[in-house]
């Protein structure tokens, strides 16, 4: 079912005048990007940018996984504080395991 789980990651992109990074948050059922931010500083903001975008669209009216690695803007408190007010059950990767964020590994490399 849609709404059930989301999965996020962030990109790097190199451009000819420095990096961008890319936010996306994916509908685990669905495979639909729901969230994103795109910014040229990599900081928390970016997260809780695409987060927001997500939780605005999609509007649950029920608890949803939302599933990261462990970058630092995933573990800020801010990230934490986001997600317990708006019904998000924050889940995390092991330490090292790219298989466990396979989904949103693998939507930003193809």
């Amino acid at each position: 079912m849609p709404d059930e789980a989301w999965v996020t990651d962030i990109i790097y992109i190199r451009t000819f005048q420095g990096w961008l990074y890319l936010a996306v948050i994916l509908d685990l059922f669905s495979r639909k990007v729901i969230g994103w931010s795109m910014k040229s500083t990599l900081g928390k903001e970016i997260v809780l940018d695409a987060i927001l975008m997500a939780v605005w669209r999609r509007k649950p009216t029920k608890s949803v996984i939302i599933h990261s690695d462990q970058g630092s803007q995933y573990s800020s408190d801010e990230w934490k504080r986001f997600c317990e007010q708006h019904q998000l059950q924050a889940s995390m990767s092991r330490r090292g395991n790219c298989y466990d964020n396979a989904v949103a590994e693998s939507f930003l490399v193809a």
